[in-house]
């Protein structure tokens, strides 16, 4: 995982066990959050769709492996909204996480994912500088 973007130097142990999610898209994800927020939230954003996509939400049931994973980026992404300290923010996620589950399970649908995650992080968050080394 050389020559990622910087969330690897500040935040290499969130991606422990990861590694693979990373790669299969959660770094894509994080690009796109991290021009509208700064690197813990971007990264928790990414977490929170990874996860969303691991555990199959409005698709096949997923398997107890993706179901495992995608309950650890949902632990690591609550860990990383609760440092910053910022429960607007940490209610915010929650809420499109409740969304999103409740359009899965046949309530109302929700708007994509990723569009109610930027409206979070971008109501919450300064913008971020760009990274120096993206991907």
């Amino acid at each position: 995982m050389t020559g990622e973007p910087e969330v690897l130097d500040g935040d290499r142990a969130e991606l422990v066990h990861l590694e693979h999610v990373w790669d299969a898209g959660m770094r894509e994800a994080y690009s796109a959050y991290r021009v509208h927020a700064e690197r813990p939230i971007a990264l928790a954003a990414a977490m929170v769709e990874a996860a969303a996509e691991l555990q199959g939400l409005g698709g096949p049931a997923a398997g107890a492996l993706d179901l495992l994973l995608g309950d650890l980026c949902l632990a690591r992404a609550s860990r990383l909204l609760a440092a910053t300290g910022d429960q607007r923010l940490q209610v915010g996620f929650a809420r499109v996480i409740e969304r999103t589950a409740a359009g899965a399970a046949g309530g109302a649908p929700s708007e994509p994912l990723r569009q109610q995650l930027l409206a979070v992080v971008s109501r919450a968050a300064p913008p971020a500088a760009p990274d120096p080394h993206p991907s």
